[in-house]
């Protein structure tokens, strides 16, 4: 489909020609037909040979146009050379042309001079875009800031004076008249002043609008027709001509057209009504439903999963965004290094059927990490995954890390997009030894569940997880006196979350809550149960276009037994970079036994409260954390432990860097003076 507008001139009652004619923009998506009656008093070297003969194309004039895909390309009007003539010549009457001049106000010593551009005449049709494009093409905008000669400046103003008028024409002022002059430098300047005086005209409007082919759309024609927004007594604008035009295209492709072709619109022009005849032609090409998913290729997953994540079925009607948006998810299973989807008509004269080809994207990585955190100590962590491993999308992860305070090994099972889109199950089976300042525990865990997850690209409101865990774990703590005990549990935890933020890294505005509860039978020489419950908070704030205030609340108790009973690695903690920043990890709460050593507790409070200052690429973010355990059912407010900071940011393309410096306002005894913090994407 050609993308572009054609323009016929005509004067009403006299004999006229139709012709083609080169456009007057280079590279401007518009192809340009005229209808224009010849004067009764023109010589005979003016007169045409006959009503159907073609005139010669108009040469181009050499100024670079944008690409008309981008969206704040200019959609100009390109018309015939007489017509052109007229525009740039003539007044309103174009009995009473005046012509563009250049009228040097001073002389022309020969010096170079820099130079100031202003418009005059438009302020009331310059809109933001129209003077976009004027600065983006304008020669005199390029060139203001180095000097030039008068003579540089005046071809300069007039290849202005036709970029002026070839944009009043993409508005509709088919008659404007365009004075470039350069004067003298105003007082207190050393600059010379070039100004364009504009007079634009009357604005030409639509006395028709014939849009032909949507009767073949049957009961679809009145919400198609919907979708072409110009009418009779709309001005003839190009840019809402083609945006109309792209906007129904749009329209017939997401109501069951994926054959559809829309024309370049065509409009002709009467100079003497000042009016314009808009036409477009429609070809629907068959209304369709979904058909079958086709793979060309089937070793990654099969047609079938490909019909599980897709938001559509088979005899849905058709639509291209649903098709884009299986497009994106394919991409999104990081299996694939490219992927095409092509409607293909079924043959039936009622589906179209989706062939897909998709090339395979490497499916190994090694990984490693090497790390340092307060209160935990020096960490190195390496992995390998293999994300095809069981068809389609079963991904297998080992991982081993080795630290001052832990060593896990592990293997993990993902299967990504399990039977519906995003809904992901999960097996780990992990040994663990980890050392901490609260706790010493060697660990065997076996764990499934099934969550449907959030990410970039398909962020959700609501996201939950359904699990189980049997967890054999030898444990010792404060509470022991260094003695250890083996602890056998099972866990079900299940949660939920509703997520109203506006990004999943970097949130500006909305709110998230989430709660989670996990019941859970312990025997550690008698069985006993209890259950573990947490609620989150979170909301975000913009204060200006630089500052977003964020804030956020953790609660959280256990239900049921008691705090030494309770396997120390179950228990409630607060601390840390994802915590309360300028504490150790896991070093809040209540101290026991000779080395007064954290022992967590049964209760949960957490408070942030920080402020985010983006300038550009990078940011600041001054903080405010509280937060404590208690060994009671309610966490005990009085004895909140505060801490304050400053964090530094970069906000990437893949979500922010963060990294914190804290320090303990009421520290107890040996917590740290300071603390650092560095993972990606914000604290909460």
């Amino acid at each position: 489909m050609t993308h572009g507008l054609r323009t016929r001139c005509r004067t009403s009652g006299r004999p006229h020609a139709r012709l083609r004619l080169a456009p007057l923009l280079l590279l401007a998506p518009f192809t340009a037909q005229a209808q224009e009656s010849q004067p009764l008093d023109s010589s005979a070297s003016d007169v045409m040979p006959g009503v159907d003969a073609p005139l010669e194309a108009m040469p181009d004039i050499g100024v670079d146009w944008p690409d008309m895909a981008q969206p704040d390309s200019v959609t100009p009007l390109p018309v015939a050379a007489d017509e052109q003539q007229a525009a740039t010549t003539d007044t309103i009457d174009p009995a009473a042309a005046e012509p563009v001049d250049t009228i040097p106000a001073f002389a022309d010593a020969g010096e170079e001079r820099r130079y100031t551009v202003l418009l005059s005449g438009v302020e009331g049709i310059a809109d933001s875009t129209f003077t976009q494009r004027f600065d983006d093409l304008s020669v005199l905008r390029q060139g203001q800031d180095k000097p030039a000669n008068l003579a540089q400046i005046n071809r300069r103003i007039k290849e202005d004076s036709d970029l002026l008028d070839r944009l009043l024409r993409a508005k509709g002022y088919y008659a404007a008249r365009v004075r470039g002059m350069v004067a003298a430098p105003p007082q207190g300047s050393d600059r010379l002043a070039v100004t364009f005086a504009v007079t634009p005209g009357t604005r030409y409007l639509l006395s028709s609008v014939d849009v032909t082919g949507l009767a073949e759309t049957g009961e679809r024609e009145a919400r198609l027709r919907a979708a072409f927004p110009p009418k009779v007594d709309d001005p003839v604008d190009a840019d809402a001509i083609l945006a109309g035009r792209d906007n129904l295209s749009t329209a017939l492709a997401e109501n069951g057209f994926p054959f559809a072709t829309v024309d370049e619109p065509a409009v002709r022009i009467d100079h003497e009504e000042r009016k314009g005849d808009l036409d477009l032609i429609v070809t629907p090409g068959g209304f369709r439903r979904f058909g079958a998913i086709r793979m060309a290729d089937d070793r990654l997953f099969s047609a079938r999963h490909v019909q599980e994540i897709a938001r559509f079925d088979p005899n849905d009607i058709y639509m291209a965004s649903d098709v884009e948006d299986l497009r994106r998810a394919i991409v999104a299973t990081g299996l694939v290094s490219s992927v095409s989807l092509t409607p293909k008509d079924a043959g039936d004269g009622e589906h179209v059927d989706l062939d897909i080809n998709a090339r395979p994207a490497p499916l190994r990585t090694i990984a490693g990490e090497l790390g340092y955190g307060t209160g935990e100590g020096y960490r190195a962590e390496v992995s390998w995954q293999h994300r095809n491993f069981f068809p389609p999308e079963g991904a297998v992860t080992l991982r081993g890390v080795v630290g001052t305070q832990e060593q896990t090994a592990s293997f993990t099972y993902r299967r990504n997009n399990f039977h519906r889109r995003d809904n992901v199950l999960t097996g780990l089976v992990s040994i663990s030894n980890i050392r901490r300042d609260a706790y010493d525990a060697r660990t065997i865990t076996l764990a499934g569940a099934l969550e449907r997850q959030t990410n970039i690209l398909f962020q959700k409101n609501w996201v939950w997880r359904v699990g189980g865990e049997l967890i054999a774990s030898d444990e010792a703590d404060a509470f022991s006196g260094g003695a250890r005990r083996t602890f056998l549990i099972g866990a079900v935890p299940l949660s939920l979350t509703y997520d109203g933020s506006d990004d999943l890294l970097n949130p500006s505005k909305g709110f998230r809550l989430g709660g989670r509860i996990s019941p859970e039978l312990s025997f550690q020489n008698k069985t006993f149960g209890y259950a573990k419950v947490q609620v989150d908070g979170s909301v975000y704030q913009p204060v200006g276009e630089r500052v977003v205030v964020a804030a956020r609340a953790r609660f959280g108790t256990i239900l049921g037994s008691s705090v030494d009973q309770i396997a120390p690695s179950r228990r409630f903690y607060a601390g840390g970079g994802a915590s309360v920043r300028g504490y150790g990890y896991q070093a809040i709460g209540p101290r026991y036994g000779e080395d007064d050593d954290p022992v967590g507790g049964k209760s949960l409070a957490e408070f942030s409260l920080e402020s985010r200052i983006r300038f550009g690429n990078f940011g600041v973010v001054p903080f405010v954390d509280a937060g404590n355990i208690s060994t009671s059912f309610l966490p005990r407010f009085r004895d909140l432990r505060i801490g304050a900071g400053l964090g530094l940011r970069y906000y990437s393309n893949f979500g922010p860097i963060r990294v914190d410096v804290g320090t303990p306002l009421n520290p107890q005894p040996g917590d740290p003076k300071v603390a650092v913090y560095v993972s990606l994407g914000q604290a909460f």
